[in-house]
């Protein structure tokens, strides 16, 4: 069977399922560009196992799949994510590869290459005029590439009325290019348009920034490139069940040459802050538990109202477990993995995503969520040895 191929039938009322006392399932995208497919197989193999996310956020390319998974039915969601990356990845690099890293390695180069002379279909195109020669504040003058082909791909594959009915809760990150300050567009807060996708994609200096009111955008990445943080700070104590997919990984082997110089030097700017967002929500959970405690010995009359509302907030901690999933770098992939648009990769990234989500979803003891008052848990099928 294709690797994108599902083989499981839902119907228009589908709503999945969640584990004993979960109130949510959630999917957090890190951005990566072409590594982006790795996030597609993920979610299949969700798909094929009936849990469909209620919320999604990412970032960059994690942007661009969660709008494709709000932005339509359960049912239509594997295809209208397969359509888009048979799209963007349609250019034939070579009719034929001999086997072999070295052989890889150079098909992947002239990939990489095609890409930066004729950007990818459906995504980005080159400008008619470079912008060193552009006069400043021309079109032309603040990026390589134009981005509209990919406003018109996301028209046709997404649904943005469903995405503002906020049945699924929807958030993309980016960045304000006046004040630097970052920030998630967010459906429950704002209407969803496809600039404020495109927005969180807008990598500088490849794509030109895009207007959202009186504002200018770039991609979330270059400040944060993690959404799980967005989801922690929810105040809403829902306990979850979270799919957080990364797709630079911060653990590397060490470096032997210039090319995975730049290859490990990538991994390390936008490897996913998860761990340190993890412990320090640890660390806050923890706090509040030891407050609650205090605050219960406390004689009622003896408490003020605003010591009593923070008592019945307390008791009410949510339980979050987190299924990490890091893709796992080839060792023919070089610095250019996030821009090689080539659909052998693009099937070779769908398939680690697949067969990785598959492994994790096997240990259904990592899908039952957290004791009441351990607040947190995290597994990583790459890390089974270590602890959480």
């Amino acid at each position: 069977m294709d690797a994108r191929t599902s083989n499981t039938e839902t119907s228009p009322d589908f709503r999945g399922w969640r584990p004993d006392r979960c109130s949510r399932v959630a999917l957090v995208l890190q951005g990566g560009g072409a590594l982006g497919a790795y996030q597609a197989g993920v979610y299949q193999a969700l798909h094929e196992e009936g849990l469909e996310p209620d919320w999604v956020c990412g970032v960059s390319i994690g942007a661009i799949n969660s709008a494709i998974i709000a932005g339509n039915p359960p049912e239509q969601r594997l295809e209208k994510l397969r359509a888009f990356w048979d799209t963007i990845t349609a250019r034939k690099v070579w009719h034929y590869t001999p086997d072999g890293d070295m052989y890889r390695k150079a098909r992947n180069l002239a990939s990489s290459m095609m890409t930066s002379m004729l950007g990818q279909p459906g995504f980005f195109k080159p400008h008619d005029m470079s912008p060193w020669l552009s006069a400043a504040g021309a079109k032309t003058a603040t990026s390589y590439y134009d981005s509209s082909p990919l406003r018109e791909t996301l028209l046709d594959l997404v649904d943005f009325d469903l995405i503002n009915d906020r049945k699924v809760n929807f958030a993309v990150g980016a960045v304000n290019v006046r004040t630097g300050n970052f920030l998630y567009f967010d459906n429950q807060r704002e209407t969803i348009e496809p600039e404020h996708v495109i927005a969180s994609g807008a990598l500088p200096p490849a794509l030109p920034m895009v207007k959202i009111g009186t504002d200018y955008f770039w991609d979330g990445g270059i400040v944060s490139n993690t959404p799980l943080q967005h989801l922690l700070e929810q105040d809403d104590k829902m306990n979850s069940l979270v799919f957080q997919v990364d797709l630079f990984s911060a653990r590397g082997d060490l470096p032997r040459d210039i090319q995975e110089v730049m290859s490990r030097q990538k991994d390390i700017v936008y490897s996913s802050r998860t761990r340190r967002n993890t412990d320090v929500y640890k660390l806050m959970h923890t706090l509040k538990t030891d407050l609650y405690k205090a605050l219960k010995r406390v004689p009622d009359d003896q408490l003020s109202d605003r010591e009593r509302r923070l008592l019945n907030d307390l008791a009410a901690l949510p339980e979050i477990t987190i299924l990490q999933l890091i893709y796992q770098q080839k060792a023919y992939e070089g610095d250019s993995k996030d821009y090689e648009f080539s659909a052998t990769s693009m099937r070779e990234h769908w398939q680690s995503g697949l067969e990785d989500t598959r492994r994790t979803l096997k240990r259904r003891d990592w899908l039952e969520l957290p004791q009441p008052g351990m607040g947190i848990v995290v597994h990583d099928v790459h890390r089974e040895s270590e602890s959480a």
